[in-house]
């Protein structure tokens, strides 16, 4: 199981920084959005990854082990609507920069082809 998560936190990751490094600003907001999912994948990965265990602690004994830390399913909430905030920023100055320039390169500048 941890194998899996690493290697999908590495696929994104890795997909999104080479989507920031492409010279469309389009691309750059989807390399963004991917780095932002793999980080979140990498904070809920750090709550112990267990199956079918409850996130909340019952009355009775108390057994750290048995039970799956609820802070980084907090934060990961929170950065996904942070996230789809910012993703939302970006398209608004995506099509606010296509208005002024009239191309979409980071650069404002269309290359040579």
């Amino acid at each position: 199981m941890e194998l899996i998560i690493a290697i999908a936190i590495g696929v994104l990751v890795g997909a999104g920084v080479w989507l920031v490094l492409r010279p469309r600003t389009f691309q750059v907001i989807v390399g963004l959005s991917l780095i932002s999912y793999g980080v979140n994948l990498f904070i809920f990965s750090m709550g112990r990854l267990r199956i079918d265990r409850v996130p909340i602690v019952g009355p009775g004994p108390v057994d750290p082990v048995q039970f799956t830390d609820p802070l980084p399913q907090a934060l990961v909430l929170t950065a996904i609507v942070i996230g789809f905030a910012m993703t939302a920023l970006f398209l608004v100055l995506l099509l606010a920069l296509r208005g002024f320039s009239g191309t979409d390169h980071v650069d404002g500048k269309e290359s040579p082809e």
